[in-house]
């Protein structure tokens, strides 16, 4: 089959959709209407947006709509089910760690410990009956780690109800949806590190030693190739967004617990919905590898997924993914 492409730039990513080039280009102007839609509504960078409302009057209730509530109400859930350390309420720590600066500086842990006060996605009160929501007083909700996923999934709908059924969408490499079945290439997040591979060719670990380009199994050195099909892929690392500080890496996924920017590689989830796949690849990013396990086992009770974790030292976990290779 052959296929027509469009990028268009919206959240702060590249947003590539890729469909039969049967269907007219003005498929892809009420696509990408979509994603400016719900950039308009629910992007907490979005002026005037509902959530940007909500952050402007912290400890005051803010009339939302619906949806407001249902996207809310399900991420509350599932960062129960992640153990908290997933939080949109994070933002006080992202803004103190410096990740808006020029020139950041290590924050001082009495800082740390202040800013992590203010991180509590319990204390969003939602009032589904008056169709309003709170947070506390210098609160701040940031919707950067879901919400090009949110919109691509709405994408994936409405692609479904034009009568799509081959078609792919990437938002930033971060958030892919297959409809039907496509291969999508698993890049090593650590490039410049040598890949032990176990005797079926599979990452094991990522080496300390430097990637010499004799990798007998992909020269590359990517990690592997997944094919999904009608489900999306979410990965969570911090290869492109980090902060130097003193000659050291820090980077942008930080434990709403320990206030610190988790150590570990990468997460990788499949699952049936891209918006549940990347609230659960970045909360699994700040946890152990046994929490990475326990945490996937209360998953599978109410969706299906699979993923794996490459921890701090470069080790790599597998839960369900045999299928997908």
């Amino acid at each position: 089959m052959m296929y027509k492409v469009q990028v268009r730039f919206l959240f702060h990513s590249d947003i590539k959709i890729k469909i039969p080039e049967i269907y007219d280009d003005s498929v892809f102007d009420r696509l990408f209407g979509i994603l400016e839609d719900v950039n308009e509504k629910y992007n907490s960078y979005a002026e005037n947006s509902y959530i940007d409302k909500i952050n402007k009057n912290s400890g005051h209730f803010v009339r939302v709509d619906d949806e407001t509530i249902n996207i809310l109400s399900k991420i509350i859930h599932l960062s129960n089910v992640i153990g908290g350390e997933y939080d949109i309420t994070i933002m006080p720590l992202i803004r103190l760690w410096g990740f808006y600066k020029q020139n950041p500086i290590l924050p001082p842990l009495e800082e740390i410990k202040k800013a992590r006060k203010l991180v509590d996605y319990k204390k969003i009160i939602i009032d589904k009956k008056k169709k309003r929501v709170k947070i506390e007083k210098s609160q701040e909700i940031i919707t950067g780690s879901f919400i090009k996923a949110y919109a691509i999934e709405k994408i994936a709908q409405e692609m479904r109800n034009i009568g799509i059924k081959d078609a792919i969408v990437n938002a930033g490499g971060s958030s892919i949806i297959a409809i039907d079945e496509w291969g999508i290439i698993v890049e090593n997040p650590e490039e410049e590190r040598e890949i032990i591979r176990n005797e079926k060719g599979m990452p094991v670990k990522i080496a300390q030693n430097k990637y010499t380009g004799d990798d007998k199994y992909n020269k590359y050195n990517d990690l592997f190739e997944i094919k999904i099909k009608n489900k999306s892929y979410s990965t969570s690392n911090q290869k492109n967004t980090y902060l130097l500080i003193n000659n050291k890496k820090y980077g942008h996924i930080i434990s709403p617990k320990t206030g610190f920017p988790s150590q570990n590689k990468q997460v990788g989830v499949i699952t049936e919905n891209a918006f549940f796949g990347d609230i659960i690849s970045t909360g699994l990013y700040n946890q152990t590898p046994h929490k990475f396990y326990e945490i996937m086992e209360k998953l599978s009770e109410e969706m299906e997924i699979s993923g794996f974790l490459i921890d701090k030292e470069g080790r790599f976990f597998y839960f369900n993914m045999e299928k997908y290779f």
